[in-house]
């Protein structure tokens, strides 16, 4: 029921597409991707993969979230983990697929047009994938940035963030742009690398898919008349 909410939300609002689904293993993995200014896209993606694929995703949030009054069951209903590492190499371990982006919050609120990655030191996500045993598939969606921008270049909001963890930045949007989630290919568990290596490795995959498939700077008038256009073939 909820995803097919999301997803009829999805097509209906942003003609919301899904491609490279072929490209997630069987059993489990853990999918890496980019944090727009809200998680909308990932929501559309794993309602997408439930009705698609028959496949079931669980994803990984910041510690905030769950501290907000009456939204446990809604996290519940989404499968949303609050993340310690422990927890997610058990869940990995038990054959689940799970997704997170490491630049979280901080991504996602000063992040902007131009797609650049906000990881800063975080590896732990590479850790809990050596510890697991699984392949960490990376994701990005097309004008995730364009739907929604946040006012994150202002230096204050920056340093309010850093002061109290608490995402006190204002957002504008809820445009109609064109989404595409697009999924890169895996990147095999070695049992002899590093989660620097893998960290940059990882990187290096999402980087390149947002090189491939999103304009920079992004454009929220190019990106609603993309809801009028054919995509590629060679997507």
């Amino acid at each position: 029921m909820v995803a097919t909410l999301w997803d009829g939300h999805g097509r209906i609002w942003h003609g919301y597409e899904l491609h490279g689904a072929g490209n997630i293993p069987e059993g489990p993995g853990l999918i890496v991707f980019y944090h727009g200014a809200t998680p909308a896209d990932y929501l559309y993606f794993m309602a997408r993969l439930l009705i698609q694929e028959k496949r079931y995703c669980h994803v990984v949030a910041d510690h905030f979230v769950f501290g907000v009054p009456g939204f446990k069951i809604l996290l519940d209903a989404h499968g949303v983990m609050h993340g310690p590492k422990e927890e997610c190499v058990s869940a990995l371990k038990k054959g689940c697929l799970l997704a997170i982006a490491p630049g979280g919050v901080r991504e996602a609120l000063f992040s902007d047009e131009t797609y650049n990655i906000v990881w800063g030191n975080r590896k732990g996500f590479a850790q809990v994938a050596i510890d697991a045993k699984v392949p960490i598939i990376p994701m990005f969606t097309q004008n995730v940035r364009e739907g929604i921008r946040t006012l994150g270049g202002i230096k204050i909001f920056r340093s309010l963030y850093e002061y109290t963890r608490l995402p006190i930045v204002p957002f504008y949007g809820g445009f109609p742009v064109k989404l595409r989630t697009f999924i890169g290919e895996p990147i095999p568990y070695e049992p002899n690398i590093t989660a620097e290596e893998l960290t940059a490795k990882t990187k290096a995959a999402l980087q390149a898919l947002i090189e491939k498939h999103q304009k920079i700077p992004g454009n929220i008038f190019r990106a609603l008349m993309e809801r009028f256009q054919k995509q590629r073939k060679e997507d």
